[in-house]
Parts: C-alpha cells; structure tokens; sequence
C-alpha cells in the first residue's frame, strides 16, 4: 500500500508540492494555494479514487451522542458533523493528495487576477440540484450572500472580506475582495451551494429537522429519526458522475448514522454487525478489544494507515474568558499538574505519543530551542505580545511516570503562589481575597475515554489544593454551552491541515472570540497571532509561509492554552470485509474526502490476504 509519506518527506519535498505562486491569465480546470495543480486537464480521477469502482451497497458508521438538526448550514442546533461534508457540493473540490489545490465540480472552470483580487467561476452547464433543476448563477450569489449573513458564523469572516459579487456572463460569477488575502480564491471555491427557491418565505438560520436542504451532491438523506440515525441515498440521477473530480467517488448506495449513547454501546454495535466501519482512536483497545470473532473469522478487517496531516490540537482548554485563566503562569502550573505520562500509560499502554505543539508530525512544527532565521523576525514584530518562551523555545513538561508526580507538583505549586495562590488548610487560596480556586470541567456524555482521563487528572490537582466541579451533560446542551463559552475548562479537538489560512482566525483570532459559536473556545486575543495569520495569507514565498506558520505554531503553543493530549498519526480502522478501498492512500490519509466517498461494496465475503491480517492482529492481541 502506498503510503502517504512517500509523497511528503518532510520540508524539501513540501516545499516542492507547494511551488511558486503562479498568476493565472485565463479559465483553468484547477487552483492551487501555491503553483499549479498537479492534475492536468481532462485527468481521468483523483489518484486515491478508481473509476472502476462497483456501485452498491452501505456503509453503517457508529455515532455517539445525537442530533436535532439536520442544517449544517446554520449556528442552531446539533448536526451529525458528516452531513456538511455528504450534502453539501461546492463550487470546486478539494484534493487530499496536495497540500491545497481544488478542482472542477459545479464549476467547470476558475480565472483568478494574477494578485488574486478577484475570482470568477463559470458554472458546468449539466450542474443540477437532487429535484433535477439546475444551479444557476443566481443561486450562487443568493448562497454565498445568505450564508455569510444568516449562516453559520463561520461563513461570515469570508463574507465580510467579499467587495462584490456579480453575474459577469452566461453561466460566470465573479467575487471581488476587499482584502489581499491570497486565499480567499480558494474558500470562494469551497462555499456549499444552494437551492434559493427553497428558502423562499423561510427563515433560514431557524431551520433544523423540519426543511432539509436542497443541494447538487451525490448523497440526499432518505430518512432519519431525530437523534436516533440518519440514512443518506445515492441519487441515482446525480449530475456529475462523469466529471473528472467525481469519477470513482459515491460508490455506496446507503450512508447510514447510526447513534448511541455511550462508546461501549457503539462498539458493541460494531463488534454484532450492526454496523460496518468504525474508527479506533484508544490504541489500548485496539490492541486488547479487537480479537473477537468477527476479525477471527475475517469478517472484520484490521488496519492501520499513516497519514501526513499535521497532529492539530487535541486536549483540555481552559476558557480564557474566566479571570482565573488569565495569567500564563496558572495555565501553566495546571498544565504542569497534568500527568502525561503516568495518564498516557493507564490509557494507552504509552503507546501514543504526545502532541508537542499545534503543527507537530509536520514541516509546519516549530523547531525545537531559540527561533531562528525568519521565523525570529517575523515574532520579533510582537515581541510585547508574545507569551513566555514563544522566542526562546517552550516545551511541554515531562513527568517520572511515576503516579504522585512530586516534581511537577513542586513546580505548579511555585508558579501559582508567584500568580498569588496559596495552599491554607489543603485548598487552593488567592492570598488577596481569600477565595479558593474553583472551576469546573464540562464533558460531553457519552465520552468514557475523557471522563476516565479527567478522574486521573482531578486526583492531580487535590494535590495542589483544587477539586474541580465535573459536570457531565448531554450533546444538546453541550453544544448550547460551548457555543455560549459557558464553560471553565471542556474537551477540545482541532484539525489542522498543510494549507493553514483564514480557518485560523476562526479558530484562534481576537475577531472569533467573542462571536457565538464561533471556534475560539480558548478566548485568545494576541495581536501576535493575529498578525502571523495575515502573513501566512499574504506570504509570496515559500520561505514566508512556513516561517509563520512556524512563528504561529510557537505563539499558539507557548500560550498555554490547552492541555495536550496524545497524537494519532496512524489512523485505527474496522470495516467488514465486503467494503474496499483504493491502496493509494492520499497524504491527508483517513480525511473527510476519502471516507466512504471513494470506498465501494464488493460482496464476496473476507479474502485470504484480509483473513490473514486480522488473525496475526488477533495473535498479537491475544499475545
């Protein structure tokens, strides 16, 4: 099997992949961030796709938690997290096997300035809706306006850089920016489209189960029962099976969601057959859990995939909004408190390591020691506003392993009395006002692996003279609550991508954070990080781009923000033996784009090869 490294060995070969910025004079079939497209017009599918893939069958996913919408469009409601990426179609696609280059979808061709000041696309003349009309011009403009104003507020940084957007000819629509941002080409290019008749006389941000949206992908939801599953159909009738950018893909005839209310129930769910696919992200059960007969037998297949996507960011955050997180030295002396290695050996038989900054397992990480070079004198710019340690290195502390953690306890007990804490009579206690330090932990039910984590984690911090409030609520209301920032300290999960660009303000910048719902959840405001995202988006050169990604990457890190978890730089996979995939795995590896859009059924039953893998994984389990 072709491994995604192969193709991405480490910084040369990046910087290759990402090219010098081309000015493009005319329509193309594709855009890249950096270059050209690596496919040439007319390509027959996208490398990791085959064309010749059968048509039939499901994929059943196990999901835990529920939904009370079914509009990934809007800020209300709880939506399954596949269905933006299963229902919605956009202007072009994205390739997971280049950094960022997209391709030809509603749109048949793309034409940008040579600054990328404006953009214009001209529609496929067969581009369609599900109920068979055609996505028209107006339906592109009604689209991008709507949802940068009434949409999800992640549409909305977009919007607000948009100077115009008009009909330039049969078919054609042109975006012209406010802002230099070489980017923002390619997000115009990324903007679910949608059926403006439907929404006539609607409210659109107050949809949820009631009106569906109507849009031109491959997959329509068929049937679903709120909270319960969500059964997604192959439109037979799909417009775009034969355009290069689909051929291969939306194999499946059923997409099924099916949702549980807790993990275990969901493995179970897999484990009987009741569902197909699923995703191992606790190596310890990988390792121990998955020998039961079903894999035995061949049934099952087992596998492991590497990918090349930077680690992101997964852990604890502390809401910087409360006052008791303002200080650096309290968000460290907690994160000092967090016993990595002894949480890491009782999770994971220390099998995972330990994500060290937001772009580590890539060439956009940080370098260990001083920074260096460009990335000095881009930080050197905010020198007033950088954390500790975001020039002169930061790096995470590491325990003995050892339960009781004395060293790193001494170490957080010395940083919160210099930040005005005390422990009197075994509590935590500011030395000013006497009121004792408390805050709580919010989860999400459902999530055994992180309330185990955090019930290690709270007999850390009673040794520093906290007992944390650990409030467990269901996905409704933790969702009301995140998005409202009503929380102390909760899970947090971020992807990053080789391409970082405007989705970092939504994610990290002043603007976000006090916007509802927005992704901020940390409550950062740094005008360093700020500015290390505008010259990620208006760097010119290689050089550039990677220094401030590498200048970020250190701000972001040496704020302190978040408590690290482990890293999964091996994707653990489960499906039947009837459902396949290509063996050319792209370098974004298991990434939305390549699960379930390029599997296919073939029944049949297990085959020798599959057989043979899953009984040595049984072995060694079992072992």
């Amino acid at each position: 099997m072709n491994s995604p490294y192969v193709k991405l060995l480490g910084t040369a070969s990046f910087l290759a992949a990402l090219g010098a910025g081309a000015a493009m004079a005319e329509p193309q079939h594709g855009i890249a961030m950096y270059g050209e497209p690596a496919l040439p017009e007319g390509f027959e599918a996208l490398p990791y796709a085959n064309p010749d893939a059968p048509e039939g069958g499901r994929m059943a996913t196990a999901e835990v938690g529920g939904f009370d919408s079914l509009n990934p469009y809007i800020l209300k409601g709880s939506v399954p997290w596949q269905l933006s990426f299963l229902i919605g179609e956009s202007l072009m696609g994205r390739s997971l096997d280049e950094p960022f280059t997209l391709y030809g979808l509603l749109a048949e061709s793309v034409e940008t300035a040579p600054d990328r000041s404006w953009v214009e696309f001209t529609l496929h003349p067969e581009a369609a809706f599900s109920d068979g009309s055609p996505v028209t011009v107006e339906d592109v403009i009604w689209s991008f306006e709507t949802l940068g104003t009434e949409g999800h507020p992640r549409y909305q940084g977009f919007w607000s850089k948009v100077e115009k957007i008009e009909e330039t000819g049969e078919r054609k629509v042109r975006l012209t920016f406010n802002t230099a941002d070489r980017e923002l080409a390619l997000l115009a290019g990324m903007r679910p489209i949608l059926k403006k008749a439907q929404w006539e006389g609607q409210e659109f941000g107050e949809s949820g189960l009631d009106t569906i949206p109507i849009t031109s992908a491959p997959y329509v939801i068929d049937d679903y029962e709120a909270g319960r599953f969500v059964s997604l159909k192959r439109n037979e009738d799909y417009w775009g099976e034969d355009i290069p950018f689909r051929r291969g893909t939306a194999n499946l005839d059923e997409i099924r969601l099916e949702f549980f209310g807790d993990e275990t129930a969901a493995f179970e769910a897999f484990k009987t057959g009741e569902t197909n696919f699923t995703r191992e992200f606790n190596v310890a059960r990988w390792d121990s859990q998955y020998d039961f007969p079903r894999v035995r037998s061949g049934e099952v297949v087992l596998e492991e995939l590497p990918h090349a996507r930077p680690s992101g960011m997964t852990g604890f955050v502390m809401n910087s909004r409360n006052p008791l997180f303002e200080d650096w030295r309290v968000r460290q002396a907690l994160i000092e408190a967090f016993n990595f290695e002894f949480i890491n050996e009782a999770m994971t038989g220390s099998a995972q390591p330990r994500i060290t900054s937001y772009f580590s397992n890539s060439p956009l990480g940080m370098d260990e020691g001083p920074a260096e070079g460009r990335v000095k004198e881009f930080l050197e710019r905010w020198e007033g506003d950088l954390p500790p340690g975001a020039l002169e290195g930061y790096a995470l502390p590491v325990s003995d392993g050892t339960e009781r953690n004395r060293k790193n306890i001494a170490s957080a007990l010395t940083l919160l009395s210099s930040a005005g804490w005390v422990v009197q009579d075994g509590v935590l206690t500011n030395e000013e006002t006497g009121e004792p330090f408390r805050f709580e932990i919010l989860l999400e039910q459902g999530s055994s692996e992180n309330a185990a984590i955090i019930d290690m984690y709270v007999q850390s911090l009673e040794r520093i003279g906290i007992t944390p409030e650990i409030s467990t609520v269901d996905s409704a209301q933790y969702k009301e609550r995140t998005d409202a920032y009503d929380f102390d300290m909760t899970y947090f999960r971020r992807g990053l991508s080789l391409s970082p660009g405007n989705e970092q303000y939504l994610y990290w910048g002043a603007e976000a954070a006090d916007t509802p719902g927005g992704r901020n959840l940390m409550g950062v405001k740094n005008p360093a990080v700020d500015g290390l995202i505008d010259l990620l988006l208006t760097s010119e050169s290689q050089e550039d781009f990677l220094a401030a990604a590498k200048g970020l990457d250190r701000v972001l890190t040496a704020g302190r923000h978040v408590i690290p978890i482990y890293q999964w730089n091996i994707s653990r996979i489960a499906y039947d033996a009837d459902l396949k995939h290509p063996e050319v795995i792209p370098i974004f590896g298991d990434w939305p784009g390549w699960q379930p859009d390029v599997w296919w059924h073939e029944a049949g039953g297990a085959d020798p090869q599959a057989e043979a893998g899953a009984e040595d994984k049984a072995t060694e389990a079992a072992e």
